[in-house]
């Protein structure tokens, strides 16, 4: 195996730390073809789709890259923003604001944001950060909760950079956040704020992306730190068992998932005379086709042609100051013992070394 060749080391250097914000991904533009290049990254991803690739291959390229780019894409051209898709949007700004908030708090660190499927990748990231001198990163993904699709799925692309790179930087990887109390509390804020705007409805619904059952079975964790994430966002809140529901949305193919089901669920809680539900996405960070196309619309529809009469979405914490000043806690908690904050010291070790090569020593 070969390895990068790094640029040579410079002792009279003080040493850089990086963060890398992680999100899922999403295509460059709401095109067919752009969709289909993105599908077809996320779904050969092993972690996403635990079949056999002699099974599941002929199935993605014969059938699913075929037909599904297209639908996709207009889904996402129903959501684009006028900056681009969302998730680049917010997650592009989480990372700015991220840098910011830790900067405020002392902390000299380089922050960069990449995108698990798409662009920009995380080898590219990892690349800008060591280009710009970090020794130490620390990669935080944007999934509160874990899960081996999602979070173990960064951890295995950060590992494959590794393996081509010479000089690999000390890593910290956040694997997960589901409730931490600063998260929990950002999420509370984020509701109450639209009860006093919009009013409280009869039921809070709180939809989680879905996973197949049997990763359950299996030992992922996933779905209890949903399950306790619900519990203590309705403890925040002051909710009882009977004031609030926790469901799964996104199912794929035809076998069983995560239940209850979102959509059915809705149909269901009107067809017995629900009048109002409030729902919020506790596990995306960043609102995107899962929620503002698939909840906002789809399940809206669902829930008011079913007989409901009032259905309000509450939005994903996305730049909300509580929710940066969260991921900066989280941040700054797994820095510790970096060389981060102690800039004069930092100073000072730049200088003795500037001192000693000027004096002859080795660099």
């Amino acid at each position: 195996m070969s390895f990068r060749p790094e640029p040579p080391f410079d002792h009279g250097t003080a040493p850089v730390t990086g963060v890398l914000l992680v999100n899922l991904g999403t295509p460059e533009a709401p095109t067919a073809a752009a969709t289909r290049r993105y599908l077809a990254q996320f779904l050969s991803d092993p972690r996403v789709i635990e079949i056999p690739k002699a099974a599941w291959w002929p199935i993605l390229h014969g059938i699913i890259l075929r037909t599904r780019p297209a639908q996709s894409a207009k889904k996402y051209a129903s959501i684009w923003m006028k900056e681009g898709s969302p998730l680049m949007v917010w997650t592009t700004r989480q990372a700015r604001l991220l840098q910011g908030y830790l900067g405020e708090r002392g902390h000299r660190v380089v922050v960069r944001h990449a995108m698990r499927y798409g662009s920009p990748s995380i080898a590219s990231q990892l690349d800008a950060l060591r280009a710009s001198g970090a020794t130490r990163v620390l990669v935080l993904p944007a999934y509160p909760q874990y899960s081996a699709a999602t979070t173990a799925s960064v951890i295995d692309e950060v590992a494959r950079w590794s393996l081509t790179r010479r000089h690999v930087p000390e890593l910290r990887i956040v694997n997960r956040y589901h409730d931490h109390p600063r998260y929990i509390g950002a999420l509370a804020e984020s509701v109450r704020q639209h009860w006093e705007r919009e009013g409280r409805a009869e039921l809070l619904v709180m939809s989680f992306h879905g996973m197949p059952a049997r990763t359950l079975t299996l030992g992922d964790p996933y779905h209890c730190e949903c399950l306790a994430t619900g519990r203590l966002l309705a403890e925040a809140l002051g909710l009882s068992p009977a004031q609030y529901k926790v469901t799964f949305q996104s199912r794929f193919g035809k076998a069983r998932w995560l239940e209850p089901y979102t959509e059915p669920t809705l149909k269901a809680l009107a067809g017995k005379g629900l009048k109002s539900v409030d729902l919020i996405c506790p596990g995306f960070s960043s609102d995107c086709i899962e929620t503002l196309e698939e909840i906002d619309m789809e399940a809206r529809t669902a829930f008011l042609t079913a007989g409901g009469q009032r259905f309000s979405y509450i939005p994903c914490l996305n730049d909300r100051p509580t929710h940066v000043r969260a991921l900066t806690t989280i941040a700054e908690q797994h820095l510790q013992g970096w060389p981060t904050q102690d800039a004069p010291e930092l100073d000072a070790l730049k200088r003795r070394r500037e001192a000693a090569v000027a004096a002859g020593a080795p660099r």
